[in-house]
């Protein structure tokens, strides 16, 4: 490895640690001008090491002003079970939501409208690129806290045909789920596929993070019991610095303990 990254490397580590330490406390400006200056290094050099602190989500940059230091944020465990649960009062629970029971809070107001749909929800509905379709966005977090995620459900327009109330603001006890599965849909099944991937400049504004800084996507699709049909694709995002997915391993048949012996013929 040649001496630039190396030293730029460095620098990333020692401003992390003074974030970590509380050396360098929260709120405080750090520009690569004057880190260039103070540690005898070239501009260049010390803005690489601010671009790699800031994809870790301890700075956020902000034009014209410099990289604004973050406080550190723990991140939540989540344990990725498989089973769907369901809580009386609110309707279906998901494996990523199963272990955060506590209140949440929204950011900005939910809303429903038509938007062209993206590649993966054309797709997955049959629809041409682009045709509008129904989605549902919310942006949440644990109370108290920054955003956590953006969550946008994507609704076919057959189901919106089937039942109408999922596009009004109050789909009652159980929420839009319930009503496509009373309109004939269930029970539905689901399938979900994670991927991590960079923001849109509209996600990281919206979830207050620097677009230099990865997001984890998890989008889910939820299959009619009719026609084996996708009726919605929720899309959630959420920054990378705010979770860590935790999943118990099974041993299988053939890893019992104790390990048995190979014979030799």
């Amino acid at each position: 490895m040649d001496e630039a990254p190396k030293t730029y490397r460095q620098l990333a580590d020692l401003i992390k640690v003074q974030i970590e330490n509380g050396t360098t406390q929260p709120g405080r400006i750090l520009k690569a001008e004057d880190l260039a200056r103070e540690y005898g290094l070239s501009r260049q050099t010390a803005q690489r090491a601010l671009s790699a602190v800031s994809g870790e989500g301890l700075v956020r940059t902000i034009r014209g002003t410099g990289a604004v230091v973050q406080s550190p944020r723990p991140r939540r465990r989540i344990s990725r079970g498989q089973a769907v649960t369901r809580n009386p009062k609110y309707g279906y629970v998901f494996p990523a939501t199963q272990d955060r029971m506590e209140k949440w809070q929204a950011h900005g107001q939910p809303f429903r409208s038509y938007e062209p749909a993206p590649l993966a929800v054309a797709d997955a509905f049959g629809v041409e690129l682009g045709e509008s379709v129904l989605r549902r966005r919310r942006v949440t977090s644990p109370a108290g806290e920054p955003p956590f995620q953006i969550a946008d459900t994507w609704i076919s327009p057959s189901a919106v045909a089937d039942a109408p109330q999922v596009a009004e603001e109050s789909t009652g006890l159980g929420g839009y789920i319930d009503r496509i599965e009373e309109a004939g849909h269930g029970p539905l099944s689901w399938r979900e596929t994670t991927r991590v991937r960079m923001p849109s400049v509209e996600e990281a504004k919206l979830l207050e993070i620097t677009t230099s800084l990865p997001v984890l996507e998890v989008v889910m699709v939820a299959h009619s019991a009719r026609d084996g049909r996708p009726v919605d694709v929720t899309v959630k995002v959420i920054p990378s610095d705010r979770v860590e997915l935790v999943t118990d391993l099974v041993r299988g048949e053939g890893a019992g303990w104790p390990v048995q012996p190979v014979t030799q013929n």
